[in-house]
């Protein structure tokens, strides 16, 4: 079983900003991958995004510059 680690969780309200999300990463070559929500958390699409506490600002600046929206920003246990 893998140890938990504690993450940066980005929810959305759908889930084409949550596909959005791993395309716009993928193209600017961000660490991190799309999840099933976790259970602590409540979310409208059930998909999130999981990526290092230390990519925060990159992956803010992303969904800045791409027009994403997120529904909340999460450091929790995954």
């Amino acid at each position: 079983m893998r140890q938990k680690e504690l993450k940066l969780i980005v929810t959305f309200h759908t889930t084409a900003d949550a596909m959005a999300m791993e395309k716009a990463c993928k193209n600017a070559a961000v660490p991190g991958r799309l999840i099933p929500v976790p259970r602590m958390i409540s979310a409208g699409c059930g998909l999130a995004w999981c990526a290092g506490l230390e990519n925060r600002v990159q992956i803010v600046g992303l969904m800045e510059q791409t027009g994403i929206e997120q529904e909340e920003l999460h450091e929790c246990m995954v």
